[in-house]
């Protein structure tokens, strides 16, 4: 049974989360919050898995709040929720440590399968929508300022994987487009994630823009 924490401040949306969530027989609500101050609070007593994180909200918002509960021990994955498909605040928030994003319109059957995705200990890297938004966040943030010394300990093959982890790529495209089996190619991102020191692919994509290894719009 997969444990999640809904967070938003309108009672409504909540209630339509838990409605969509608990008619699935794998997935359990066991929390929310308003805010991200209880949200907090709601992670430390429920021990959720998954948290469904709204970004904007008062007294703290979604992104302070992120950073909070990834920093907690046994900390569960963050699935952050946005109104508009490039939201200020999402590049933020996948630095606090979010898993992944959605945007509050998404179908519900996609919904119960990002909370799926994201339990199992992936990132939601949809192609068609984050990795727009995380070459946009990271343009801004002008990719290539920082260093990782992680990257170094990388072989080459590695980079080729993480090259096209940050282009959006699943683990099935990338063993097409590198003529490998998609087992070897888990064990690459696997290895890959260990190296950078990192919880999964976002962050491991977010290492990869900020250090200038992928560059933000290329193809």
């Amino acid at each position: 049974m997969i444990r999640v924490g809904v967070v938003d401040d309108q009672a409504l949306v909540r209630a339509g989360f838990r409605m969509i969530l608990e008619a699935e027989a794998d997935l359990t609500v066991v929390g929310e919050a308003g805010d991200g101050r209880h949200a907090i609070d709601m992670v430390g007593r429920a021990r959720p898995d998954v948290v469904l994180m709204d970004i904007r909200m008062p007294v703290m918002d979604g992104v302070e709040a992120t950073g909070h509960i990834t920093g907690m021990n046994d900390a569960p994955h963050v699935l952050m929720l946005t109104t508009f498909d490039l939201d200020d605040y999402v590049y933020a928030a996948l630095r606090a440590g979010a898993s992944g994003f959605l945007l509050k319109d998404t179908p519900p059957e996609q919904l119960v399968d990002a909370v799926r995705v994201v339990a199992a200990g992936d990132a939601l890297l949809a192609p068609s929508i984050t990795r727009k938004l995380i070459e946009e966040f990271a343009r801004s943030a002008r990719p290539g300022d920082a260093t990782h010394d992680g990257l170094d300990l990388l072989t080459e093959r590695e980079r080729e994987v993480l090259r096209l982890m940050a282009k959006g790529r699943s683990n099935g495209e990338i063993a097409s487009e590198l003529y490998l089996g998609e087992t070897t190619v888990k064990t690459h991102v696997g290895r890959v994630l260990t190296k950078l020191g990192v919880r999964d692919r976002v962050q491991a994509v977010v290492v990869a823009y900020e250090c200038g290894l992928v560059v933000p719009g290329a193809t």
